[in-house]
C-alpha cells in the first residue's frame, strides 16, 4: 500500500498547533496528472517518516522564533547581595543557578511557555550563596525554588509539572494516554539515569561502566518508541525532554573529555534528539559555556 505521502501530488500544511513542537497537518490530495512511474514528484523524494520530520521541524522552528522572548539575564547574587525587600510581595520568582542542571529544567519550562514576563528569574551563586536565601526563602538551601501565590515550592521535577499546569502557555504533556504513561515512566527513571552516568564520570580511568552504557542505550530505545517525531513523546516536545536535556548536555561534554567516550556513537536517535533540541531557543538560551561547566565539575569533584 502506498504511504499517504507517496499517494499525494499536492501536499499542503494548512494548520499549525502553536507551541506544540509539531503541527496538525491536513493533507490535500489530488489525482496524479502524470501517472508515469519514471517521473518522481517532489513529495515522493521523501519517505513518510522523513517528510513528517521535515514539516515538524519547519513548523517548530517557526513557532519558536515567533514566541520566544529574549531577555537580559539578572546578575548572580552572592553572600554580599542584599535580600529582596519582600519575599512575599505577590511577584512570582524562580530562584536558580545558571550552572545547575536541576534549575535549568525549570528555566527551560518557563521559557518554552513564554513566561518571561510572569516569572522573574533570581540567580544564586551556589558557591557563595546569600545567607538570607536559606533563612527567608528556601530552608533546603538549594535550587530551584519557586515563589508563587506566597508559597515556596522546590524539587525540579515537581516544579516543571507545577509550572506547566498552573501557568498559561503550550502544554508540555500530551493528552494521549499511552504517551502520558510513558512520560511518567521516563520522568521517574531520570534520577536513575543521572546516577548511572555520573558515578561513571567520577570513576577512575577511561571508558564508562556497563550501567552507564545501559542507561544511554535506554534513552536510545526510548526515543524509538514513538515514530512521529524525534522527541521522547514523538512530535511533542515535552517535560520529558526538558528533564533529560540539561544532563545529556553535560554528560556529552564530561564523558568526551574525561572518558574519551562519545555518547552519540551508535545511537542515531540520541544524535537526532540533541540536534533538534538545539533548534529550540527556550533551551539554547539556558545553555552555558561547555568549558565553564567542565571546569566547574572538575574543581568541585577533584577530577583530573
Amino acid at each position: 500500500m502506498d504511504s499517504p505521502v507517496r499517494s499525494c501530488s499536492v501536499i499542503k500544511a494548512v494548520e499549525g498547533r502553536v507551541g506544540s513542537g509539531c503541527g496538525y497537518l491536513h493533507f490535500v490530495k489530488s489525482k496524479e496528472k502524470n501517472p508515469d512511474k519514471t517521473s518522481t514528484p517532489t513529495a515522493e523524494l521523501f519517505s513518510k517518516k522523513r517528510f513528517y520530520t521535515f514539516i515538524r521541524t519547519f513548523l517548530m522552528a517557526a513557532v519558536a522564533s515567533a514566541s520566544f522572548v529574549k531577555e537580559e539575564l539578572p546578575p548572580t547574587l552572592t553572600s554580599t547581595s542584599p535580600p529582596p525587600a519582600s519575599i512575599f510581595d505577590g511577584a512570582t520568582r524562580l530562584y536558580i543557578a545558571y550552572i545547575c542542571p536541576f534549575a535549568q529544567r525549570t528555566w527551560i519550562t518557563r521559557n518554552y511557555k513564554g513566561l518571561q514576563d510572569k516569572i522573574k528569574l533570581v540567580a544564586i551563586d551556589l558557591v557563595d550563596r546569600p545567607a538570607w536565601y536559606k533563612e527567608k526563602v528556601y530552608p533546603e538551601n538549594k535550587v530551584p525554588a519557586l515563589v508563587h501565590n506566597n508559597e515556596v515550592k522546590g524539587e525540579s521535577l515537581d516544579l516543571i509539572k507545577y509550572i506547566d499546569s498552573h501557568f498559561e502557555g503550550p502544554s508540555l504533556l500530551p493528552d494521549d494516554p499511552p504517551k502520558q504513561a510513558f512520560a511518567e515512566e521516563l520522568l521517574a527513571y531520570s534520577d536513575s539515569f543521572f546516577k548511572a552516568i555520573f558515578s561513571s564520570i567520577l570513576s577512575k580511568g577511561e571508558g564508562i561502566s556497563a550501567d552507564a552504557v545501559a542507561a544511554l542505550d535506554k534513552l536510545e530505545e526510548s526515543l524509538s518508541k514513538f515514530e512521529d517525531g524525534p522527541f521522547f513523546l514523538g512530535c511533542d516536545f515535552s517535560l520529558v525532554d526538558i528533564a533529560y536535556a540539561p544532563f545529556v548536555e553535560r554528560f556529552q561534554i564530561f564523558l568526551s573529555d574525561l572518558k574519551k567516550y562519545d555518547i552519540t556513537n551508535g545511537r542515531p536517535k540520541l544524535t537526532s534528539w540533541i540536534e533538534d533540541l538545539n533548534k529550540i531557543e527556550a533551551y539554547t538560551a539556558t545553555k552555558q559555556d561547555p568549558q565553564v561547566l567542565l571546569a566547574h565539575t572538575k574543581k568541585k569533584f577533584g577530577l583530573a
